[in-house]
């Protein structure tokens, strides 16, 4: 046995049920557990699981609604040295065979109304040999085993193999751009660069002991509410992110997100800090808190991680929440926590400048860390503690995870730019720039010039093929109710903000922009939509 310190997921978890046991731990829908409640409760998934010969290694799809059914599977699973899978549960047959297939699942925690396309999607596999539902109350008739009467007649014992650092996370990206791949995090990589080492904001903890004491020191952790689907990392590791603190997970049980909810639970659970994807989230919230008053004392942080928060709809939300730090976060599946704007630091061109430790940087062409304020865009990369690269796709890992001089390095995608001062300016997917006349025109920022106008509600921008400049920028708009802004009103707007080189030719009025549930845009659909209307076929 190795006398290195261990920094395993789920033997800190336990670490803190044995010292915090009879304090709040999970809260989602009617459900209420402590940490005491909450690990007896993962013991009898893990001890379930191994009856039914998962062992150490093997892989268990998690196609779950958020609820505490999936925090505590997600705890189990990891308990027996098995390897949760993130199943999206948007997918049909067809998307869930690809994740039965490339993720190897021996077992599926699912619920009563994924039944049929699950059922569909494992005809002609034969590796899933167990399937448990949770019942919600919708679609055809549980056949088999059901979630509550399955899992509560299995021991609460915990008695589980000796954990490893190496033990394996599996996380899946979101599939925006192609299907989704599995991103591979040791336990002990995924505790710093994803779970900010225990100590949100802070410096990391020196040894696994630590996380238990400092817990017992501060009397209470941080109560956080994750609004995002649990089916997607920056949610699954903001749920450990607060429990690691000895804090209260708040979670909206259900499929989907529901402002006025979001609102009472800050209210009622006290919750300290709320996380969000962006406008998607941020917009709906801010009408809330417009139609009706709701008093949250609690509330010390709001953190958008997943997309960013546009400057205009941060403004409004700030002056309706005085007392709150509202604050961008930036992050990928491939990267963990990576840094933070806060408050009002500086920006370029509207887009914030993120503070960044020294394991990230702006890489040119050649691999080459580019000077800080040199003005030059490059490609955003982390070294250190970085995943292992994509389960099963050799290709994909080559390209994203590079040796440079003896440094590995992670590349998810995002340009960037260094500032003088050392902050990161991100401007976005590369895949998305649009190219107009040899000029380079991200996407992000020419929406938030856009989403500062009054009658704009949401936007998203692409290129569209022009004979003349290779691409036009071309806006997809979803208006507030009633407005209907002409395309020389936002151009007139635009050019108070960005150059003129970046400033939509093209609109389009849309009832409802279209994002994935992550609240990331879907680009797809809006170059269909820019396209369509160019051609008149809208």
């Amino acid at each position: 046995m190795s006398d290195k310190p261990l920094y395993n997921i789920a033997t800190l978890f336990e670490s803190l049920a044995d010292a915090i046991g009879e304090r709040d731990a999970l809260v989602a829908g009617s459900v209420r557990h402590t940490f005491a409640s909450l690990d007896a409760r993962a013991n009898q998934v893990a001890n379930f699981l191994r009856s039914r010969g998962v062992t150490p290694g093997q892989h268990v799809g998690v196609h779950m609604y958020n609820s505490a059914e999936f925090i505590e599977v997600l705890i189990g699973v990891l308990k027996i040295r098995a390897v949760p899978v993130n199943v999206n549960y948007r997918f049909v047959a067809d998307e869930l065979r690809h994740m039965i297939v490339d993720g190897d699942l021996v077992a599926v925690f699912s619920q009563r109304s994924f039944r049929p396309e699950l059922e569909k999607a494992m005809k002609g596999t034969t590796a899933v040999h167990t399937v448990v539902y949770v019942d919600d109350g919708e679609g055809p008739a549980i056949e088999g085993l059901e979630y509550g009467a399955t899992i509560g007649a299995a021991s609460a014992a915990r008695d589980f193999p000796v954990r490893s650092n190496d033990d394996l996370f599996i996380v899946y990206t979101g599939g925006t751009t192609g299907m989704p791949k599995g991103v591979m995090w040791r336990h002990e990589d995924l505790f710093f660069a994803g779970l900010q080492g225990g100590r949100p904001g802070g410096d990391p903890i020196e040894k696994p002991e630590e996380l238990a004491e400092s817990t017992l020191e501060a009397g209470a952790g941080m109560n956080m509410l994750p609004a995002a689907p649990l089916i997607h990392g920056a949610a699954q590791f903001t749920c450990f992110i607060c429990l690691f603190t000895g804090g209260k997970l708040v979670l909206q049980a259900g499929k989907s997100f529901v402002a006025s909810k979001i609102w009472e639970m800050v209210r009622d659970e006290d919750v300290n800090s709320l996380v969000i994807v962006g406008d998607a989230m941020a917009i709906p919230l801010l009408e809330e808190l417009e139609e009706r008053s709701y008093d949250v004392p609690s509330l010390m942080t709001i953190a958008s991680a997943g997309a960013v928060l546009s400057p205009a709809i941060k403004e409004k939300l700030q002056a309706k929440l005085e007392s709150t730090l509202i604050m961008n976060n930036f992050g990928a599946t491939e990267v963990g926590h990576q840094g933070a704007a806060i408050g009002d630091d500086p920006s370029t061109e509207g887009r914030p400048s993120f503070y960044m430790d020294e394991t990230s940087n702006v890489l040119d062409e050649d691999g080459k860390p580019v000077e800080p304020g040199s003005g030059k865009i490059g490609r955003l990369a982390r070294r250190g503690r970085i995943p292992l690269g994509y389960y099963k796709d050799p290709v994909k890992t080559a390209e994203r995870f590079l040796t440079v001089d003896g440094v590995r390095w992670v590349i998810p995608g995002d340009m960037a730019l260094v500032e003088a001062d050392g902050r990161i300016t991100v401007y976005g997917r590369g895949s998305n720039c649009i190219n107009t006349g040899g000029e380079k025109v991200f996407p992000e920022e020419v929406e938030e010039a856009l989403k500062s106008h009054p009658d704009v509600r949401d936007a998203l921008v692409v290129g569209v093929p022009d004979p003349k400049w290779m691409q036009r920028v071309a806006a997809v708009v979803e208006p507030h109710p009633g407005k209907s802004p002409s395309l020389e009103d936002l151009q007139a707007h635009c050019r108070n903000h960005i150059a003129g080189y970046k400033v939509p030719r093209l609109l389009v009025l849309e009832p409802k922009v279209a994002r994935f549930q992550t609240g990331k845009p879907d680009y797809t659909w809006a170059k269909e939509r820019a396209l369509a209307a160019e051609s008149g076929t809208k």
